[in-house]
């Protein structure tokens, strides 16, 4: 591993949380997968809207790989929306060297058809009824965050971590991209201060599927400098989250609030997380019920 993957892997290590995972595996996998190969099924078939086969090459200066295996929710995991305007965000930046591949292996290919549809996502993808990318590289299955890699143009890794659900993920793969100097900011530096939740966990119990839900989580700033949050992000697109964007004053309360609006009757657990200058940063809330 040379010293910029180095660098990178260091840099990516503070991006994860204690919470997500051990910080110690966290580390481990980051040293294993940094500048490793990842290796491609022989004549992938992408297709739009898995109907039309079409010819899509996968050369590319820079690759930006997804993989969603066929465990949950196959739209909560692609978020296919927030994927349109990241990719309309690197295609305004003049950054056409960029290939984006999906390689998706759902469990109900109806229900990835649905989700493609109602999303009206035209990109190609790849569906791997099989699961071959996997077979063949071995991704970590304890993380979706470690199942989006941003590859060179020899398919080695870069820079690990999903840009759709971290900001700072989605900094480092632009700063790469564009060939900025990535550094390791100093963590000593960063103005932190401390939260108290009321709860984190909240239940919507049982209630009629197509009649949207609301709750909220208050945060109270404990400590002594302002409360600023960077991030909101939701684990899925049928959960959205309004809150100020100002910062919050030392012995203030932010307010989050959070509306659910079910795709269909189904039992849930959706997550909130919140990325801010806390310690304990990022933050993650959970709203679970049964819509009927």
């Amino acid at each position: 591993m040379n010293f910029r993957n180095l660098i990178i892997v260091f840099i990516l290590f503070s991006l994860f949380s204690c919470g997500d995972q051990k910080k110690e595996d966290v580390a481990a996998l980051l040293k294993a997968w940094s500048g490793k190969e990842i290796l491609f099924p022989t004549n992938p078939v992408f297709t739009v809207q898995d109907k039309d086969t079409i010819d899509f090459s996968m050369l590319g200066k820079y690759k930006i790989l997804t993989y969603v295996d066929s465990i949950g929710c196959i739209s909560c995991k692609l978020q296919l929306g927030k994927w349109k305007t990241f990719m309309e965000e690197v295609d305004s930046l003049g950054m056409n060297s960029v290939k984006f591949l999906f390689f998706l292996s759902p469990e109900k290919r109806r229900d990835l058809l649905i989700t493609l549809k109602s999303e009206r996502f035209t990109h190609p993808i790849c569906i791997d009824k099989e699961n071959r990318l996997n077979e063949l590289n071995h991704f970590p299955v304890s993380d979706m965050n470690f199942h989006t890699f941003l590859l060179d143009k020899d398919n080695k890794v870069l820079a690990i971590g999903n840009p759709i659900h971290n900001p700072k993920v989605k900094e480092l793969y632009l700063k790469i991209i564009q060939g900025e100097t990535v550094e390791q900011k100093d963590e000593s530096k960063i103005i932190r201060t401390k939260v108290d939740i009321g709860k984190t966990s909240v239940s919507l119990g049982n209630f009629d599927w197509e009649k949207e839900q609301k709750t909220a989580f208050v945060l109270k700033n404990t400590g002594n400098k302002p409360l600023v949050v960077e991030y909101v992000n939701t684990s899925c697109g049928c959960t959205s989250v309004d809150y100020s964007k100002e910062p919050v004053q030392p012995g203030e309360e932010m307010v989050l609030n959070v509306i659910y609006k079910a795709e269909h009757p189904e039992y849930f657990d959706k997550t909130i997380t919140v990325y801010c200058n806390v310690e304990t940063s990022p933050i993650v809330l959970r709203i679970t019920g049964n819509a009927e």
